[in-house]
């Protein structure tokens, strides 16, 4: 019972979505308006609020270490175990993609990611953050940054804690994390995704006419 009732929890607090909040605070646009419709830090920049844009990419990262931090902290009185701390992971990042506030439009999950690998071992969030730099530095491309981080999240958890119900969840939030880049993926296979910095041609209001998959690829 108190696997689920965290879970549960993690999911609500996974749910706020940062980008929609800040950009309330500061009166900007609904960031599902514009750009490429994806409420994140990314598209909360494209609209010239850098601070709007830090807040909600440090806010999408507490979030989830939050979650996780407060399950490694009462697992023993909860006797969450290794599963529960691993359903609260995956919890508050799902409620990050498909947030019940929010009509279940919600970001890619990077910065939540993040946060929920800080908050299981710090060794986690530091190995998956430098390849991220590592690989922003060398292509210049996020998407594909965080898609390889994602592929590797995993094989460092593995090298360093085995195999467990962490591991698992880890494993289930890079398959949904690089799932939410696909279109990323058709963009950079055809040469037009656009690089850290590089200023996007068609940054118009985000089209109404395209699918919500469409929205996504941005």
């Amino acid at each position: 019972m108190n696997i689920a009732l965290s879970a549960v929890a993690a999911y609500l607090l996974g749910s706020v979505s940062f980008a929609i909040v800040f950009s309330r605070l500061f009166r900007l646009d609904d960031p599902r308006s514009y750009g490429s419709g994806n409420p994140g830090a990314t598209n909360v920049l494209r609209s010239g609020h850098v601070i709007a844009a830090l807040m909600t990419l440090l806010g999408d990262c507490a979030k989830g270490w939050v979650a996780v931090s407060l399950a490694v902290a009462f697992n023993a009185s909860l006797g969450l175990g290794t599963l529960g701390v691993a359903s609260v992971a995956l919890a508050v990042f799902v409620g990050h993609l498909w947030p019940v506030y929010h009509g279940f439009q919600g970001g890619k999950g990077v910065a939540t990611a993040l946060g929920v690998l800080f908050g299981l071992h710090v060794v986690m969030g530091v190995t998956t953050l430098c390849t991220w730099l590592i690989m922003a530095r060398a292509t210049r491309y996020s998407s594909l940054s965080a898609i390889i981080s994602a592929v590797f999240a995993p094989v460092y958890y593995w090298m360093f804690f085995g195999v467990n119900a962490e591991l698992f969840a880890i494993i289930l939030m890079s398959a949904l994390l690089i799932y939410r880049h696909r279109g990323n993926i058709a963009n950079l296979m055809a040469g037009k995704e656009t690089r850290i910095g590089q200023k996007k041609e068609n940054d118009e209001p985000a089209l109404a006419e395209q699918p919500t998959s469409a929205k996504e690829s941005q």
